[in-house]
């Protein structure tokens, strides 16, 4: 059970970072289309085990060096520019500390949504870095896990 002041530093830092999601916000697309799920989903993939990535590995995968612009003990979140386009790293310790987090992001803009972190960026910067990440694409209700497409067929 977290503390009062744990509470309140919780609390403050889903501020800081529902402002920067509000910032660039007005500079992102806004989307309208349907969550999907990812390829390793549609197949039955299973969680990767051991510790959740941190901002800096998600990061390196893409050939980004994040600047850090949130660095609590509970989230941190990292602004990456790529040839992809601009976008924000943010990773979770605990599933409910992103649950919170994603309770408080703009239904309006796309994320990446993985194990422990997401990605916010524009639609196009999420599909190519998709292919690299994984995770779940949630364009209208964050806190809805997508269905999987039925196979083609």
């Amino acid at each position: 059970m977290l503390t009062h002041s744990r509470q309140t530093g919780v609390a403050r830092n889903a501020r800081v970072v529902a402002t920067v999601i509000l910032a660039l916000s007005f500079s992102l697309a806004c989307s309208a289309e349907q969550p999907t799920s990812s390829p390793a989903a549609a197949a039955g993939a299973a969680a990767p085990a051991g510790p959740p990535p941190t901002v800096e590995q998600l990061a390196k995968k893409v050939d980004c060096k994040p600047k850090i612009q949130v660095d609590a003990v509970d989230i941190r979140t990292g602004a990456c520019k790529t040839s992809a386009g601009q976008f924000f790293i943010s990773t979770f310790v605990t599933q409910s500390g992103k649950d919170q987090w994603m309770d408080q992001a703009p239904e309006y803009n796309p994320h990446l949504v993985g194990e422990l972190w997401t990605v916010l960026g524009a639609r196009k910067v999420l599909d190519e870095l998709r292919v690299t990440l994984g995770g779940d694409l949630h364009l209208t209700d964050h806190r809805v896990t997508p269905t999987p497409a039925p196979p083609a067929g």
